[in-house]
């Protein structure tokens, strides 16, 4: 539907079984299931038939972006200080190769992890309201990351050229979420953001084309 809707990409989060496969779901745990991390593929694909595997979405995506968030922050229920997902999604781009993706986190070390692993892989620091803009773009800078996620709330009137601005001149892009309204959309893009996550991928591109 992304695709039809003219997306450019799409974003989804990602999380580990117990037997290690990586599958896509906003949150740690399924109502009436429990935590996925505690659970085999197998049950849960039982239980779920539609819940897919990162590498189902990512065959569905072939030519679109794709924004990997690693779920892994401390109060998670599925928190893994060992960053055991961010090494399973590194081992699985590069068994897949090609894949045009960059992997974000709200969890900093989870794309520190990534990065180590594999410096090729894009990646992308995502904040919310605890982390200014540019501290995190100091902070991406300093990591070798490719980009900064912030919450659009955090790029408010003329303080989203600025942030863009000081982004852009340390080579790192600004991809913001999650924007829905036409108006900020347009507002957003005059600014020079590089990306906007959004619901409506159809309204994003008329505000964007009109």
């Amino acid at each position: 539907m992304a695709r039809e809707d003219g997306a450019d990409g799409v974003e989804l989060d990602v999380h580990r079984t117990i037997d290690g496969e990586l599958v896509v779901f906003h949150d740690a745990a399924v109502e009436d299931f429990g935590v996925l991390a505690q659970a085999p593929f197998a049950r849960i694909r039982g239980a779920f038939p539609w819940l897919p595997t990162l590498a189902e979405v990512l065959d569905e995506c072939i030519g679109l972006l794709v924004n990997i968030e690693i779920k892994n922050s401390p109060p998670d229920a599925d928190f893994d200080p060992d960053e055991g997902v961010a090494h399973a999604v590194v081992e699985l781009l590069r068994a897949r190769g090609g894949d045009d993706v960059i992997v974000s986190s709200f969890n900093f070390p989870s794309i520190e992890r990534v990065h180590a692993l594999d410096p090729s892989v894009p990646t992308g620091y995502l904040t919310g309201l605890q982390v200014t803009p540019i501290d995190a773009i100091v902070a991406a800078v300093a990591g070798g990351h490719r980009a900064v996620h912030p919450f659009f709330g955090m790029l408010a009137d003329e303080g989203a050229a600025t942030v863009v601005e000081a982004a852009h001149v340390r080579g790192i892009a600004v991809n913001t979420w999650t924007v829905n309204e036409p108006t900020e959309i347009a507002r957003l893009a005059a600014a020079g953001v590089d990306a906007v996550v959004t619901d409506v991928p159809a309204e994003a591109r008329a505000a964007l084309t009109g």
